[in-house]
């Protein structure tokens, strides 16, 4: 019988699939029509060392990929647990310990490939990970100055020392990693793990295209953290481009448009005069102001823009930084680590998953985390 291909989708589809690309693109150039800005505006606002370093990522973890390490770490982990719980819980553990090392994205690059290839063998709920994963890096990276971007441009406004920084924090992200704790052994099932044979991937890992992808990584991470990302995707995208071409092209290239139109439109919104002048009729003197509109200003711009926007009204740094990381949470565009864990996964349903999750958990953290910090951390 001959095999019937499956249509390709149509570009309705393919556009109803990229809405928050089109959303942000249009915001973008409208704003661009409406309040034209200097040239140097928009480089500033478009961020090239993040995208840079985006597409690093996106290039290293696409070989590591590529090379099928991935799935058969995924496959010798899953048989070696006994619940489909007690694999959540280790690999949101082991989400939020390396957003505080290793940068909150940079963890959902490493740790999301690995769970969507669990989920493909095996009956972990793949999309209630996803979101428990999503959750869990933006909790753990909010006790590192080095966890976030957020985090890194106020540790550097503050100067203090880093583990001064730390202690600040540590009321805070210890309410948020207990209610993603609680929320992860609530929310999965005890069932047993139970792996599907038929799927598993048997062929054999290129451990010189694993290799090579390893070392990609960690030499990205590394000029990210000296500020050479630009440098460091070139130095990775000139070796793939010749040498494994086909890991290059099956990057999200989607993605990385996706954020640039994010950062243009939510950067000249941040500085219309119209918000600013908003922002001026605040008394961001009050810890309990500063903190609901840096969970608020999160909610409508990100929490990094909303950082920039408000750290230099506030007297109190460190009460932004709580306020911001909290921030992280509720809607999707809260936080970009957020659409970075949805768009690795790529589940149908996703962000209104995210949604129905995170915004309550927001609703229930907000107000634990300050008390918690005005009783503990003040």
């Amino acid at each position: 019988m001959n095999r019937v291909s499956r249509p390709r989708p149509g570009w309705q589809v393919r556009l109803a699939e990229e809405w928050l690309l089109l959303t942000f693109a249009v915001m973008a150039l409208a704003l661009a029509l409406l309040d034209p800005q200097p040239l140097a505006n928009y480089r500033r606002w478009l961020q090239l060392p993040t995208l840079a370093g985006l597409l690093g990522l996106l290039i290293a973890i696409q070989g590591i990929r590529d090379s099928a390490l991935v799935q058969h770490a995924a496959a010798a982990l899953a048989a070696r647990m006994h619940s489909v719980r007690s694999l959540g819980l280790l690999l949101v553990a082991a989400t939020a310990l390396l957003s505080m090392v290793l940068t909150n994205d940079v963890s959902l690059f490493l740790i999301v490939p690995l769970t969507v290839a669990i989920g493909a063998i095996s009956n972990l709920p793949l999309l209630r990970m996803v979101v428990l994963e999503a959750l869990a890096v933006n909790a753990g990276s909010s006790l590192s100055p080095i966890g976030n971007p957020q985090n890194l441009l106020l540790w550097q406004h503050v100067h203090i020392p880093f583990f001064a920084f730390v202690a600040a924090m540590l009321p805070a992200a210890t309410v948020m990693l207990l209610l993603v704790s609680a929320l992860t052994w609530l929310w999965l099932p005890r069932d047993r793990i139970g792996l599907d044979h038929a799927k598993i991937d048997r062929g054999e890992v290129s451990m010189t295209m694993a290799l090579l992808s390893a070392i990609a990584l960690v030499t990205m991470v590394a000029m990210m953290e000296h500020g050479h990302a630009e440098l460091g995707a070139l130095m990775l995208a000139l070796p793939f481009a010749l040498f494994a071409w086909r890991s290059l092209a099956g990057i999200d290239w989607l993605l990385l448009a996706t954020f640039a139109a994010i950062f243009l439109g939510l950067g000249h919104f941040a500085e219309l005069p119209l918000v600013r002048h908003a922002l001026d009729h605040l008394d961001l003197g009050q810890p309990l102001t500063v903190y609901a509109s840096g969970i608020v200003a999160s909610q409508l711009i990100s929490n990094v823009p909303a950082t920039v926007l408000l750290l230099e009204r506030t007297p109190d740094a460190m009460a932004l930084a709580v306020a911001v990381n909290v921030g992280g949470f509720g809607v999707a565009i809260g936080s970009l680590a957020n659409l970075i864990a949805l768009r690795l996964a790529r589940q149908p349903g996703g962000l209104r998953q995210l949604h129905r999750v995170s915004i309550p958990f927001l609703l229930v953290c907000a107000p634990l985390v300050y008390l918690a910090w005005q009783w503990i951390g003040r």
